[in-house]
Parts: C-alpha cells; structure tokens; sequence
C-alpha cells in the first residue's frame, strides 16, 4: 500500500494477494469452461467478460456512490465533515478523498474507489446526526483505512466473478440457448451445465469474498483505533450505530442491505452462528472486544 501512518497489516495483505488468486484462477477456469461449452459463442464471451470486468473496476467508485445515493458536498456544505477528514488526512500522511453525504437516515458510512487519487468517502445523514465529533472521527479513521489498505478495490474486483457468473447464465438461458434449443441436440445439457457451473463459481467467490470481508472490518477497527489513538471512541460509535439500527424501519434496512460489504456497519447483522460464517461483517461483540483489547494495551483501561 502507499506509505501512510496507518499501521500495515500484514494478515490483511496475504488474504489479499490469496484471494485474488484464486479468484482469478476461478476466473479463468469458469470462462475456460464457458467457452468449451458455447464454443461457438466464444468470441461474445471475452469481449463481454473483458468489457463487464473494465467497466465495474475503472467505474466502481461512481457506480457504488450512485447506488448507495451519495452526493459529493463541499467544505462550505459541510464544514464538520470536511474538518474531521482533513484533520485524518493529515495525521495519516495520505492524499484527501472526495467527501460525499448520502440523504439516508439509517447510520452507516462507506469508502469506494480503485485508488487513494479516486478514493470517496460518505457519511449518511443519520450517522452525522446522531454521532458525536470523537465518534465520527473514529467511523471516518475506519473508512479511511480501507482506502490506505487497498481493499476497497480488492473487493471490487473480487465480488466481480459472482455478478459475472450469474449474468452470462441470465443471458445464456433467456439469449443464445433458447435461440438454438430446436437445431442443436445438446442444447438441453448446455442448458442444464452452465447454470451449475455458474452456481457453484458463485458459492465459491461469495464464500472467498465473505471472509475477506470480515477480516479487513477488524483490520479497519484496528488501524482507526491506533491512528486516533482513541478505541473507546469507535466502540462508542459501533454500539451507538447497531443500537439505532434497531429502531430504523425494516423496509429501509432491506434496501440498504445490498451494499453491507461497503458499510462501516451492516445493515441488517446477523444473530445465527451460521449466518455469521456468510455475513460481510464481524460480530458487534467480536469488534469491541478487539477494540477492548487495543485500549487495554494504550493503557486507557
């Protein structure tokens, strides 16, 4: 990662560069597989592949923001906000992101982008709101993190080979297959072949992404609270974020759910232990008693 003050975390890059490696061998092994399958489509599926995989990294970070309903603002919009990021910025050695607000009352904060130069950092109007000053320091610390670490676009790129997968199977069914059902006899084994093979490409890539998700959230908590220097202050903001979460209506929830792996809290967490092994986050005990440990070690009790 570029040389900020934001301490490395060696674990969070071996995952990295791991799952990066095997997602990209899954890559090519599920378009090699395709392409054996439709050979006769092989061209439309590396032009269309290749185009899908530049276009989610190059636009991740407007494509994310849109979704998610932010808006760039300007110091003069928000002069908190804009302080507290420069105040980071500048105790983290590191170039300042854009700072975007998204007009949302479930409290949530979120980092995109490919690199540090086309990095966005938002806060939802219901986390500014509700949090104070110290706290929000500590949820902004977090999000900065992701951005200095690198694995915003680490899970950018590997989130791609699911969307991927579950795509050229929605065209293969409702496109080519069906266009070709009455001439070609093994139209109906194709037909059966590439959605399994999609499934099980995807069970694969959404497991590998899942625990890189929840490592580098811990990773995150750590490196803001040895930044800041303030742990209790972002164990403050998780408890004071999943409490207010509970009183936010479910319909917003559900809408917001979608993009958990970008959110400083989940929107909906998990409370099975089963569900715990495929959610993007830790266990809002798991983060504070990491967060416990690393104010009993700077000596605040």
């Amino acid at each position: 990662m570029n040389r900020t003050r934001f301490a490395p975390d060696r674990g969070l890059a071996g995952r990295m560069v791991f799952t990066m490696f095997l997602i990209g061998l899954l890559y090519v092994v599920f378009v090699g597989v395709l392409m054996v399958l439709l050979r006769h489509s092989w061209p439309v599926i590396l032009i269309f592949a290749g185009g899908l995989f530049v276009a989610q990294f190059w636009f991740s970070d407007k494509i994310a923001a849109f979704s998610m309903g932010a808006r760039e603002v300007t110091p003069e919009e928000y002069p908190e906000l804009h302080g507290v990021v420069d105040r980071l910025c500048a105790l983290a050695d590191m170039p300042k992101p854009r700072v975007a607000v998204a007009a949302s009352d479930v409290p949530n904060a979120f980092a995109t982008g490919r690199n540090a130069d086309n990095a966005v950092v938002c806060a939802t109007t219901g986390l500014l709101r509700r949090l104070e000053p110290h706290e929000l320091e500590g949820v902004l610390a977090h999000e900065l993190s992701h951005v200095a670490h690198k694995d915003v676009a680490v899970m950018t790129i590997a989130s791609f080979l699911g969307v991927l997968a579950g795509m050229i199977t929605r065209i293969g069914l409702w496109g080519g297959f069906r266009a070709r059902g009455g001439r070609d006899q093994n139209a109906a084994i194709i037909a059966l072949l590439v959605p399994l093979v999609s499934a099980v490409v995807y069970a694969i890539s959404f497991l590998l992404t899942r625990m890189l998700s929840r490592y580098r959230e811990l990773s995150a908590d750590r490196s803001a609270a040895q930044l800041t220097g303030r742990p209790s202050a972002l164990a403050s903001a998780l408890t004071k974020v999943s409490g207010a979460m509970a009183r936010i209506p479910t319909e917003d929830l559900r809408k917001a759910e979608p993009f958990n792996a970008f959110y400083f809290a989940p929107a909906i967490a998990s409370r099975e232990s089963l569900s715990n092994l495929l959610s993007t986050h830790p266990t809002l005990e798991q983060r504070l008693e990491q967060l416990g440990r690393i104010a009993a070690e700077l000596g605040q009790g």
